[in-house]
């Protein structure tokens, strides 16, 4: 976002809190930023901010920016500020944390002043083109313990024209919404009486996932992986050996109340939020030595963190999932080539699902200023950040650095991803870990004779399967390839004369590993149609006289159109070739 778009949208947010004072003076105002695709203010409303609330806000916001008030900044020192905002809380607050010396500033337009570090325009009118577009709870600060604001989104461009073309591109990703698309095709549901963050994926989203699973677990089988299969739960020892007891325990589900947790005389049970320890175990079952490795472990591991409420959306983020889990030990030498070899797997994966021209690359390091987040010394944290910024660049990966995003062992490069609404997510970790394999004593007899400790990469090869559904469903708005798809072809009967021929020809189809279904409601030819494609099927396969006759089938492809008339070994050899090549 360049500086003129971001200082309008800043000033959208300014006209948007003046109109809500005039609309609802008692209304109380926390901050206004400009964010990536318009803005948002932060209110404590008297009223629920329904569209019609909405619609009378961006009705007031037009007034004031037709009045064309002149925007005016000024400063004024810490006790006359604080006179100034007697009657806003959140700004009060705000001031107070301001340090000593600081200069604080205002931004006025006609009767509205608001504390602001600004850039703003110099008049109201200068905000043409602009949208409110939802309403939504926020915490103040983000702390989950403080008073829930209302916060109003909205989106501003230099000109209708762009307005309107995001928001036609808006329109677009709700249809492709996967926590829309998904429900209506039948991929997986929610439920109340289950609760928040608990998906349940229904029969066609589950052939998906396995689908998925089987892909992963084959190919990681190729490349020297051993599967384990670990608990669910472990005892809390476990995780204070690890450091999660210390570093995550917010984050994870734990039995029992707090006092409870730290009562040593109990036995304390929590939920697994990743696989590591668990996998480690199975390295400490017998001696290795240099020979051995690299070790290369992986898991279709079900983790659970408890995310907060806030936080959860559909399957891409949500408190129980299941992941393409891995962890390696290996020594120094092998370091570089056994990330390579990760980061390989993972392109392939991206690659095959065509995911890979929407992701980018960041190297996760620590914040060396927050230290209680992170266990290791700062000597060690630079070493191994050092390492994997040679290894990045050795292997040519173009990534931006973030501070404060490395896990609390160690740095991770992560691959990110948007959705379609523009919100990033982490799809793929690859991470190396300098310090676990010491604290749970897995050691390795290398070639002087000497015992060491191994390195260990943690790594993901297609993430999250839940979250991955979730980017399918809105990479291919619902019409997944092939290969992919929960149901592949559909035979379609034209009269029930030939019945005994269409359920023959789904035999055939189901027998040469085709998922495929039989439409025999008494139905118009052209209804059953239309309902197929609907539902986003590869194939429709039409039966009626003339191809029981015949022993045809007539084709009906989605993205090739009709087809005509095939025996049913040149169309299964056609869908088995398209399905072994994984083709998009």
């Amino acid at each position: 976002m360049d500086n003129e778009l971001q200082t309008l949208r800043h000033t959208a947010a300014h006209i948007l809190a003046q109109a809500v004072k005039r609309l609802y003076p008692q209304a109380k105002l926390a901050i206004g930023p400009a964010i990536e695709n318009g803005f948002y203010y932060d209110i404590d409303m008297p009223v629920s901010v329904t569209p019609e609330v909405l619609a009378q806000l961006e009705a007031e916001m037009k007034k004031i920016a037709a009045e064309n008030l002149r925007i005016e900044r000024f400063t004024l020192p810490r006790d006359e500020a604080l006179a100034l905002m007697k009657d806003e809380p959140f700004k009060t607050e705000l001031i107070q944390d301001l340090p000593e010396g600081e200069e604080i500033s205002f931004y006025k337009q006609g009767e509205f002043t608001d504390l602001c570090a600004g850039p703003h325009v110099a008049y109201t009118k200068k905000l043409k083109a602009f949208k409110l577009t939802q309403a939504t709870g926020a915490y103040w600060r983000g702390d989950s313990t403080k008073k829930m604001l209302t916060r109003i989104y909205g989106t501003a461009f230099a000109t209708k024209e762009e307005l309107e073309s995001y928001l036609a591109a808006v329109e677009e990703a709700k249809k492709r919404d996967h926590n829309k698309l998904g429900r209506q095709l039948g991929l997986f549901t929610t439920s109340e009486e289950i609760g928040q963050g608990l998906p349940i994926i229904l029969p066609k989203g589950t052939v998906v996932l396995r689908t998925l699973q089987r892909w992963v677990e084959d190919e990681e089988e190729k490349r020297g992986y051993l599967q384990t299969k670990t608990p669910f739960m472990a005892k809390r020892e476990l995780y204070k050996i690890s450091g999660h007891w210390d570093h995550y325990r917010d984050g994870m589900f734990v039995m029992g109340d707090r006092a409870e947790q730290d009562d040593p005389e109990k036995e304390i049970l929590a939920l697994r939020p990743m696989t590591c320890p668990f996998q480690f175990q199975a390295y400490l079952t017998q001696t290795h030595s240099y020979r051995d490795l690299p070790l290369r472990y992986n898991e279709t591991s079900t983790l659970f963190r408890n995310e907060a409420s806030g936080e959860m959306h559909g399957l891409i983020r949500v408190r129980q999932f299941t992941i393409s889990e891995g962890h390696i030990a290996c020594t120094p030498e092998q370091l570089e080539g056994e990330f390579a070899g990760c980061l390989e797997l993972a392109k392939y994966m991206l690659t095959t699902l065509g995911l890979e021209e929407d992701v980018f690359y960041r190297f996760s390091k620590w914040d060396k200023n927050n230290r209680e987040k992170y266990i290791g010394s700062e000597e060690a944290w630079e070493a191994a950040q050092d390492t994997m910024r040679r290894i990045l660049n050795d292997l040519k990966i173009d990534y931006y650095e973030a501070d404060g995003e490395a896990a609390f062992y160690g740095p991770k490069l992560d691959i990110q991803i948007k959705n379609v609404h523009g919100k990033e997510d982490t799809l793929i970790t690859i991470q190396i870990d300098f310090q676990l394999a010491e604290k749970f004593g897995m050691e390795y007899v290398d070639r002087d004779n000497k015992r060491k400790y191994p390195y260990v990469i943690h790594r993901t090869s297609i993430g999250c399967y839940e979250r991955t559904l979730a980017l399918l469903i809105e990479k291919y708005a619902g019409a997944f390839p092939l290969w992919l798809a929960p149901e592949q072809a559909r035979v379609i009967l034209i009269s029930d004369e030939q019945k005994p021929y269409a359920e023959s020809v789904l035999q055939t189809l189901r027998d040469a590993g085709i998922r495929a279904t039989l439409d025999d409601r008494n139905e118009k030819l052209g209804f059953k149609i239309r309902e197929a494609q609907l539902e986003k099927l590869p194939y429709m396969l039409v039966v009626g006289g003339k191809e029981a006759e015949s022993g045809t089938v007539g084709v009906r492809s989605r993205k090739e159109g009709d087809l005509g008339s095939m025996t049913i070994d040149a169309f299964i050899g056609k869908a088995a070739e398209e399905i072994r090549t994984k083709a998009k």
